[in-house]
């Protein structure tokens, strides 16, 4: 039997102190710790992946940069934007990472699809498009069958800070949210609508409460 999850809620986790307390999570864990989910928002800041080029960053950028361990290009976050980390043995659910990236992006897909807005993947481009903009991005580490790190939805932040950077290493790409898409959600009421279909992809034989 797999443990139930934990959930756990911040409002604005500053991304250095947050990284370290997923790092420290993760090398102390054992194969009965529970799985974790976090639920927060960081202040404005671009992340770049283990490989990520910063030439991507454009020069008049005036956000701080932090080297990320997680994998994945550049990305920004921002206050308006929910971010779910997703801390699991992906040994014992027996997922590879291709599975489980393809699982935080069907919850996400059934989060919009509730919203009634239609989205979807690209090929090779992980994430999730409304109408060829990305809302949703998804950067993550995996150690010793252990993951850390997980996705971004933008529900109403400043998407100006998006042109600061080129998103997944693609200038022509934009960025969109659920206000733009005409979806009026706080971030709260996001976290709240977005855990249920989260709960139900990664565990979808498990009751959670």
């Amino acid at each position: 039997m797999i443990p139930a999850p934990r959930i756990r809620h911040w409002d604005l986790y500053d991304y250095e102190p947050c990284a370290e307390a997923m790092r420290q999570q993760t090398e102390t864990r054992d194969k009965n710790s529970a799985d974790e989910i976090w639920l927060l928002q960081h202040p404005s800041v671009l992340t770049l992946g283990v490989g990520a080029d910063p030439s991507h960053i454009h020069p008049q950028c005036p956000l701080p940069v932090i080297r990320s361990s997680r994998g994945g290009q550049v990305t920004c976050h921002m206050p308006g934007q929910l971010v779910v980390y997703t801390l699991l043995d992906l040994r014992r659910m027996r997922l590879g990472v291709r599975a489980l990236v393809e699982r935080l992006e069907s919850a996400v897909l059934a989060l919009l699809e509730e919203a009634r807005t239609p989205a979807r993947r690209e090929n090779g481009m992980p994430g999730v498009y409304v109408e060829g903009k990305k809302i949703m991005s998804i950067g993550l580490r995996i150690s010793r069958a252990q993951s850390s790190h997980g996705l971004a939805l933008n529900v109403h932040p400043d998407l100006s800070l998006f042109r600061q950077i080129d998103i997944c290493s693609n200038p022509k790409l934009e960025a969109t949210s659920l206000r733009e898409c005409g979806v009026g959600w706080s971030v709260d009421e996001t976290a709240r609508k977005f855990l249920p279909h989260l709960l139900h992809t990664l565990y979808p034989d498990q009751v959670c409460a």
